[in-house]
C-alpha cells in the first residue's frame, strides 16, 4: 500500500512515501530467524523422506518443518552461511534445533567442532 504525501515550503516541495508491508501468520512465521544449536551428521541410510542420504548434498534434519523446506542456515561464530533442504527428522540431541549434512556443515566452517551455535531462516 503507497500512500503519497507533499509537503510545499518555500517554493520547494517534498514527496514522503510510506510503504506499509502486511504478513500473513504464515509469511511472519516463515521470515522469523530461529537460533540454536546446530550439529551434522553423515550416514549413508535412508532419511524419513524416503530419499538415500548424501552427505554431499546440503540438506538438514528437522523435527517439524515439512520436507522440502529451505532454510538459510548461518555460523553465528563466522558468520558462513548455507542453504539447506529439510530432507530428514531430527536432531534427537536435547538443545539441537537442526542436523546438517556433512557438506553444508563444511560450509559453515563446523566440521571440526561437531557442532555451532546458528540461526536458520525458512526461505520456501
Amino acid at each position: 500500500m503507497y500512500k503519497m504525501f507533499s509537503l510545499a515550503s518555500a517554493g520547494a516541495v517534498i514527496a514522503l512515501t510510506i510503504t506499509t508491508t502486511v504478513f500473513t501468520n504464515d509469511q511472519a512465521e516463515a521470515s522469523a530467524a530461529q537460533c540454536g544449536k546446530a550439529s551434522w551428521y553423515a550416514l549413508h541410510s535412508r532419511t524419513a523422506s524416503g530419499e538415500m542420504m548424501n552427505p554431499a548434498k546440503l540438506t538438514a534434519a528437522h523435527k517439524t518443518l515439512p520436507f522440502g523446506t529451505k532454510l538459510k542456515v548461518t555460523n553465528r561464530n563466522n558468520g558462513k552461511s548455507v542453504i539447506v533442504r529439510i530432507n530428514d527428522r531430527g536432531p534427537f540431541i536435547k538443545g539441537r534445533i537442526v542436523d546438517l549434512s556433512k557438506a553444508a556443515a563444511s560450509q559453515i566452517g563446523m566440521i571440526k567442532s561437531g557442532h555451532a551455535p546458528i540461526c536458520f531462516q525458512r526461505i520456501s
